[in-house]
């Protein structure tokens, strides 16, 4: 191993380099050398090094570092007690000065041994900088303090790292936690659908068997429609928790925010006045409702959460004409005819800063526990998925307004209105029904057989198949759910038609659209019917699917 370079070869190194280099150097005695090895040392370090003399705070010495991150102001002679304001030192995140007391050049003049990683410093170039600083004493042989030493380096890319870091953290926390609430809806929904279904079913094979004039039928009537806006606070709660694709269709903006309005009032509470404003002769858009139902929960509750006390939050809607959009305001916004939807509080209002991130995900501004920060960001999520745009006009003070562009459709509601229960197309063929819930495979069973139909029933996929190997006659349709213990309704379908290859299948199911797509499932011109139906869809899709070839 070779040995070190002893002191008399380093400065003969130096030599040479100054040498090479051109410069000009003088004699010096050994002091000076020492001395000017100690200077090229502490200017070729990494780090700020600067030092006080005791007790006076006078600064005598300052590397090259530490002029690069202070200036040289530090070097023009400040007393101890105006240390702070020579350095223009802050306490990260508040903007005030750092306290005198507490900086570790100062604390090292009292002998104390200190760190901080919170000073920042003004850069000469107007800059701020974050520190990281150690102070200590310098003593002599008596230790007596005679100096102060402060040793810093820029942390600003560190911490802003580290904070970045903490936030991809947070982010990926609540990403999970909105994962775990999307698969709980998921399995709720199944158990839920499941059981609407058969509220639903028997109160419409119930209705069927008695005169409309009856109270009973009214009650019945009303039994039916609340279960349906159950079915359709599902459907929200899964499009919420993003497992269920979009469905969009021809729909009437104001028809759809009127009915509405009873669930948003009572979700602002009692306090805020809910005003309704539509506008007149109102186009058509092309969306989900459960859609707008999620951009008008999430912009009413911030507009709840932004008025203290008694406020008003204002829902109006307006028919927007090509060209009356400012082009300067939307230059992304493609010309044509819009329908404007907008809402506006008078409650605290933003800043500038928050009104650019405000669409950011995971962003909020409200207190730990009081808001996920992807209501927002879902909103605008929504708005683009429909090619629309969204705004917002606030300022501290005054309330905010978030103003939606929706394009106008052309398109024409082609939909047509259910028919009656009682004009239910019938049929006379063999139906097989699996299905392992049991309280709809009676129901499903009794409503086929209302129809005229030939049902053999099982609830197990085991029981289906043994039920096919002693049939003796054709099977027209398995009508079966997607997912069931042992075997699902594909794997099923695969096997019965070993035995019959003509029949035909419908699926069932009251599980989220991802989960039966998992299954291979929901392809083209394959049947399906989502839990919960009634009685008149089941008859429908039972007759469209034995008229439609294999």
């Amino acid at each position: 191993m070779a040995s070190k370079p002893t002191y008399e070869e380093l400065e003969q190194r130096v030599e040479k380099l100054e040498t090479q280099a051109g410069w000009e150097r003088k004699e010096r005695n050994s002091t000076d050398s020492k001395t000017w090895l100690l200077k090229a040392l502490l200017d070729n370090l990494n780090v700020g090094v600067f030092m006080v003399e005791a007790p006076s705070g006078r600064p005598i010495l300052a590397n090259h570092h530490a002029i690069n991150l202070l200036g040289r102001g530090i070097l023009n002679g400040a007393e101890k007690n105006t240390l702070a304001t020579a350095y223009k030192a802050y306490r990260h995140g508040t903007g005030d000065y750092y306290p005198e007391s507490e900086m570790p050049i100062v604390r090292g003049l009292q002998g104390e041994y200190t760190s901080a990683d919170d000073m920042v410093v003004v850069h000469p170039d107007g800059r701020r900088v974050l520190l990281e600083v150690f102070g200590c004493p310098v003593k002599d042989d008596q230790g007596n303090v005679t100096a102060s030493l402060a040793t810093f380096s820029d942390i600003t890319a560190k911490k802003k790292a580290e904070e970045e870091h903490k936030k991809l953290q947070a982010q990926l926390v609540q990403a999970q936690k909105m994962e775990s609430v999307g698969r709980l809806a998921g399995g709720v929904a199944h158990d839920f659908n499941n059981m609407l279904g058969v509220i639903i079913g028997h109160a419409e094979m119930a209705m069927q068997q008695m005169d409309p004039a009856l109270q009973v039928h009214a009650d019945l009537t009303e039994i039916k429609k609340a279960a349906k806006r159950s079915a359709d606070l599902t459907r929200q709660l899964l499009a919420f928790a993003r497992r269920q694709t979009a469905a969009p269709i021809i729909l009437e903006l104001n028809r759809t925010i009127a009915g509405m309005l009873k669930m948003f009032r009572r979700l602002i509470g009692e306090d805020i006045d809910l005003a309704w404003l539509p506008g007149a002769d109102l186009w058509s858009v092309k969306m989900d409702p459960s859609q707008i139902d999620q951009i008008l929960a999430n912009l009413c509750v911030n507009a709840r959460d932004a008025i203290d006390g008694v406020g008003r939050i204002t829902i109006e809607t307006h028919n927007v004409a090509a060209g009356e959009i400012s082009r300067a305001d939307f230059p992304d916004l493609p010309p044509g005819n819009y329908v404007m939807l907008a809402v506006s509080d008078d409650g605290a209002g933003m800043d500038r800063k928050t009104r650019q991130n405000l669409f950011e995900p995971f962003y909020t501004t409200k207190k730990v526990g009081k808001g996920t920060g992807l209501g927002l960001s879902t909103v605008y999520g929504i708005v683009k998925q429909n090619q629309g745009h969204i705004s917002v006009n606030s300022e501290p003070g005054k309330g905010a307004t978030f103003k939606i562009y929706f394009p106008r459709t052309e398109e024409i509601d082609t939909v047509k209105a259910e028919p009656a229960v009682e004009s239910i197309v019938e049929g006379t063929e063999t139906v097989l029904l699996v299905e392992d819930e049991g309280a709809i495979l009676r129901m499903g069973k009794a409503m086929l057989e209302s129809f005229g139909y030939t049902v053999l029933a099982a609830d197990r996929p085991d029981e289906a198949l043994a039920i096919v190997d002693q049939h003796d006659g054709p099977m027209h349709l398995l009508i079966t759910d997607v997912v069931m213990p042992d075997m699902n309704g594909k794997e099923l379908m695969a096997k019965i038609r070993k035995h019959q290859p003509k029949i035909k299948v419908l699926f069932i199911s009251g599980y989220t659209e991802d989960v039966i797509m998992h299954r291979g499932i929901l392809q083209q011109n394959v049947n399906f019917l989502q839990k919960p139906f009634t009685v008149d869809s089941l008859a429908r899709k039972v007759r469209e699917a034995l008229d439609k070839p294999i």
